[in-house]
């Protein structure tokens, strides 16, 4: 994975179907397509979702998102629609994310998944969905890559459960990704504070936020997230936020991921750094905004200064006033002026 933070991951998932057939293009092209324009908004991972329907969800699996954005009401009926990439499918996704210098993954939600996809992906994703699927986060823990794991609808006893799973496997890169596994998640759902809990709990791991709020005009969520902590960000991505069904409507479009990351690095640069020391933009500005020991009367050579005689007064390029009292009762060397500023030469 790469070091950037936040680590931003445009989750594709299977939306390139759909603009696949509003453009009228195969579906591996607008796969690509996507990973151009992710690429372009200055992502640093593509993501998509490897899975069969068949091994994937019961025919009698009812929905458990908006169905008055996606009307489909089954979950195999919907996948179903969304499974026709196989391994070489995604083998020349992964080529082509590499040759573009951006990390790729896709989550599997089978153990066929998961073996094919071991030379393809830089980190495993896993799903909220199988938190609980401790043979499958072993099986995928053993084979030493990194995991991404998100703690959708789960207990924080499920959380550590999976985690001590995944250490028990072998797996010693592990990232929590905070989320709310609802479709879309209400700003008021969001309990983005989980993020800092999340990072207490497990203060070893790389701790991040998987979204699903609909994008706002300022990627409030995302911004709101980072400043939290979140190391990695994961977000739907689409080319076109009104394509009807799947994950279209709460996804960010190329412009919603490209402001995030000038929000992001803007953050970064706000932040600076825990240190405080005196800043290069600050040198001028110390020198002539502090104040300076000036005289309020005309003084003679040899005459001794009271403390009568001193103000303290812009710019602070002479004798600082917190020596007055050593000032006071000294004589001045030369003959000094009335808002003259005090030097040590000059007593």
């Amino acid at each position: 994975m790469k070091k950037n933070k936040p680590y931003l991951i445009a989750e594709i998932g299977v939306n390139f179907y759909d603009t696949a057939k509003k453009m009228d293009i195969s579906p591996l092209e607008s796969a690509k397509l996507y990973i151009k324009k992710a690429v372009d908004s200055g992502v640093d991972c593509v993501k998509f979702q490897s899975y069969k329907a068949k091994t994937l969800a019961s025919k009698n699996s009812p929905a458990y998102w908006d169905t008055t954005k996606e009307s489909t009401k089954s979950q195999y009926e919907l996948f179903q629609k969304f499974d026709s990439f196989n391994e070489e499918d995604y083998l020349e996704l992964s080529k082509y994310a590499h040759s573009l210098k951006v990390d790729f993954t896709s989550t599997p939600f089978d153990y066929a998944s998961a073996d094919y996809l071991e030379n393809m992906v830089d980190f495993y994703k896993i799903s909220s969905s199988d938190l609980s699927n401790l043979p499958f986060i072993s099986h995928i823990g053993a084979k030493g890559k990194p995991v991404v794991l998100s703690t959708g609808a789960s207990y924080i006893s499920e959380i550590d459960e999976a985690v001590r799973t995944l250490k028990k496997s072998g797996c010693s890169d592990i990232s929590l990704l905070h989320c709310v596994l609802s479709y879309p998640t209400e700003p008021n759902d969001a309990n983005l504070n989980f993020i800092k809990r999340l990072k207490e709990i497990y203060p070893n791991l790389k701790i991040g936020y998987s979204d699903h709020v609909a994008p706002d005009e300022c990627m409030t969520t995302l911004t709101t997230a980072y400043l939290l902590g979140a190391e990695i960000i994961e977000k739907h991505f689409t080319l076109d936020k009104n394509l009807k069904g799947n994950d279209h409507y709460h996804a960010g479009d190329p412009k919603d991921f490209s402001l995030a990351v000038k929000n992001f690095r803007l953050i970064s640069e706000l932040l600076g750094s825990e240190e405080k020391t005196l800043l290069d933009c600050e040198l001028i500005p110390r020198k002539e905004a502090r104040r300076s020991l000036v005289l309020t009367r005309s003084i003679k050579q040899g005459e001794s200064i009271k403390a009568e005689d001193l103000i303290a007064k812009r710019p602070g390029t002479g004798i600082s006033p917190k020596y007055a009292n050593i000032v006071i009762g000294r004589k001045a060397l030369v003959t000094l002026n009335e808002d003259d500023i005090l030097t040590w030469d000059k007593i």
